[in-house]
C-alpha cells in the first residue's frame, strides 16, 4: 500500500490536468476538505469580459474504486441531473467524465455553492423529503452492478479487521475490543434478519447534512463518492436529529414515494455500522499524511477506550 497516495499530486499537476481538458486555469487553487479524496477549486481565465465560474477537480483515491465503479457513478448523477434533481454531475470531455493525468484518476464538475441546511426548521426537512423521495424513484430504476452494497461486511467486517491490524489500537485494548465489535456484529446481524429482506436501491449512500448545499434556489446534493445499494431510510435517518425532524423529512418523502415503515427499525444498527465504520476507516487511511494532522485524536488510548465503550453501549441498545 502506498504510504502516501496523494505525495505526487502537486498545484502544478492539478493545473496541468485541468488544462488537459481545453479549460484555462488561472493559477488560482483553493484545496477543500476531502480526506478519501483530493479536491480543488480551480479558477478559470475569463470569457471576454464575465468572470468565468471555477471548476471542482476530484482526484479520486488509488485503489478504492475500479473505473467502472467510478463510471457507474457518473452515469447515476447525471441520470439524476436529467431528471432535473438538484445534483452535481461531472462534466464530460470527449465523451468521457473519467479521466486521467499524470498516474491520476479525476473528475471535473461545476462549482456549486451554498450553506449548511437549516435542520430544525420543519419546511426544510420536509423539501429534504421530497427531494430524495425523488432520487429513490429513479434510484429504484436499475440496481448498480459495479459499487456494491452497504451491508455487514463493509460496514463492519472489513473496518473491524483495519481496526485490529493498526498500530493505532493499543495492545491491552485489542482483547476488549474484539469482544465489543463481535457482539455489535452480531447484535447488527439479528437486527437485519429480524426484519428480513428490505428492497434494495441505488442511493446517494453519505447523505449527511454536509453533503448538501442550500442556496436561495433551494437545496442540491453533492459527493456521490459513497452512492451504492441499500435500504431507504440509508439516506434519511442523518439528516434528522429527532424523532420531531424524522417525521418531517417522511412527511415530504410520502408525498412521492411510498415508505416502508419497517425500515425505522434499521436506524439503530445503520447508527452503530456508520460508528465502527468510522473508526475502521481511520485506521485504514492512517498510511496518508493528511489522516494523523486531521485525526490526532485516533492517536491516543483514551480515545479507544472511549470507542470500545461506545460500541458496548451501542450493542445494549440493539439488544
Amino acid at each position: 500500500m502506498n504510504a502516501a497516495p496523494y505525495a505526487s499530486l502537486s498545484p502544478d499537476l492539478v493545473l496541468d490536468a485541468v488544462s488537459a481538458c481545453g479549460l484555462w486555469p488561472d493559477g488560482r487553487l483553493l484545496a477543500l476538505n476531502s480526506y478519501e479524496n483530493r479536491v480543488w477549486q480551480v479558477g478559470l481565465e475569463r470569457d471576454g469580459l464575465e468572470p468565468a465560474t471555477p471548476v471542482i477537480a476530484k482526484f479520486y483515491r488509488p485503489g478504492r474504486w475500479s473505473d467502472a465503479a467510478i463510471v457507474e457513478e457518473h452515469a447515476f448523477t447525471q441520470e439524476l441531473a436529467d431528471a432535473e434533481l438538484p445534483v452535481v454531475a461531472p462534466l464530460a470531455f470527449d465523451g468521457r467524465t473519467l479521466l486521467h493525468h499524470g498516474g491520476f484518476r479525476y473528475a471535473l464538475t461545476p462549482r456549486r455553492g451554498g450553506r449548511a441546511p437549516e435542520l430544525e426548521a420543519i419546511d426544510q426537512l420536509q423539501w429534504l423529503g421530497r427531494l430524495i423521495a425523488r432520487l429513490h424513484l429513479i434510484g429504484a430504476r436499475a440496481p448498480f452492478v459495479h459499487r456494491g452494497r452497504l451491508d455487514r461486511d463493509t460496514m463492519v467486517q472489513q473496518p473491524m479487521l483495519a481496526v485490529l491490524a493498526s498500530s493505532l489500537l493499543p495492545t491491552a485494548l485489542q482483547t476488549n475490543y474484539r469482544a465489543a465489535a463481535t457482539r455489535l456484529d452480531e447484535a447488527i446481524a439479528a437486527r437485519l434478519e429480524a426484519l428480513g429482506p428490505l428492497r434494495q436501491l441505488r442511493l446517494h449512500g453519505d447523505c449527511h447534512p454536509g453533503n448538501v448545499l442550500w442556496t436561495d434556489a433551494g437545496p442540491h446534493f453533492v459527493d456521490f463518492d459513497d452512492a451504492r445499494s441499500g435500504p431507504a431510510v440509508q439516506d434519511l435517518w442523518m439528516l434528522a436529529n429527532d424523532e420531531r425532524a424524522l417525521d418531517a423529512v417522511l412527511e415530504g418523502y410520502r408525498q412521492f414515494r411510498d415508505f416502508d415503515h419497517a425500515e425505522l427499525a434499521l436506524i439503530p444498527a445503520l447508527r452503530a455500522m456508520r460508528q465502527l465504520h468510522y473508526a475502521g476507516w481511520i485506521a485504514a487511511r492512517w498510511h496518508d499524511p493528511a489522516f494523523p494532522a486531521a485525526f490526532p485524536f485516533a492517536a491516543e488510548p483514551r480515545w479507544w477506550e472511549q470507542h470500545v465503550a461506545d460500541l458496548h453501549e451501542l450493542a445494549d441498545a440493539l439488544e
